[in-house]
């Protein structure tokens, strides 16, 4: 009985370093497609500029994701890719008003005109930063836009636009623009939110704002 104990054991065991190691191949896969995603534009002039939303501090300022993705926005409007931007992002708990609003503000402290700021005040989620935008485009009878956020967020950016069926191209901010431990962390919790991600198209779930906010 003991033999048949250890034998059963040694399987199990084989089978967890088996099951582990092809995660780390998966985790290792992942990291290597963010990386390139991240690096990568495939901006091409579309009918609209889409901000994806970001946390801001506690006075109502853009934090430091928002603040760089809505500075490349409008060097992306500047150099004539699109006539207007979506600044997307709803109010959290404890800020003073919705991260498109603060989008908006700085969008035309960078010399963009406010009749072509767009704003979507409900979203909470990447997922719902699509759903919304595409409700926009729709109701705006735009065809294409082009999502603008952090390097280490654009691979599962892409996957959520292009699983809404989005048209859109990509335009990741420079990775270079993030200290590199910020950009480490970031990277790692995007891993993990898109393990969510890949489970969630795997068995065909519905609609959840359960995921990672930047």
């Amino acid at each position: 009985m003991n033999a048949i104990r250890r034998v059963l054991r040694n399987k199990v065991f084989r089978l967890m370093l088996i099951v582990f190691g092809v995660w780390v191949v998966v985790c290792g896969v992942l990291a290597l497609m963010l990386l390139r995603a991240g690096d990568v534009s495939t901006a091409e002039p579309s009918d609209a500029i889409v901000v994806l939303g970001a946390g801001l501090r506690r006075d109502g300022r853009p934090g430091d994701a928002l603040y760089r993705r809505t500075v490349w926005a409008a060097q992306a409007y500047a150099e004539g890719l699109a006539p207007a931007i979506i600044c997307t992002g709803g109010q959290s708990e404890g800020r003073p008003r919705a991260e498109s609003e603060a989008c908006r503000e700085l969008l035309m402290s960078e010399g963009v005109p406010s009749d072509a700021i767009f704003l979507e005040r409900e979203s909470r989620s990447t997922e719902e930063n699509a759903i919304n935008a595409k409700q926009m485009m729709e109701e705006q009878g735009w065809e294409s836009v082009i999502v603008v956020t952090d390097a280490f967020h654009m691979l599962r950016a892409d996957w959520i636009f292009t699983s809404y069926e989005v048209p859109h191209t990509n335009y990741p901010v420079p990775r270079n623009w993030v200290r590199w431990t910020w950009y480490s962390a970031g990277a790692a919790r995007e891993i993990v939110a898109m393990h969510w991600f890949l489970v969630k198209e795997a068995l065909n779930l519905p609609y959840t704002d359960f995921i990672l906010r930047f």
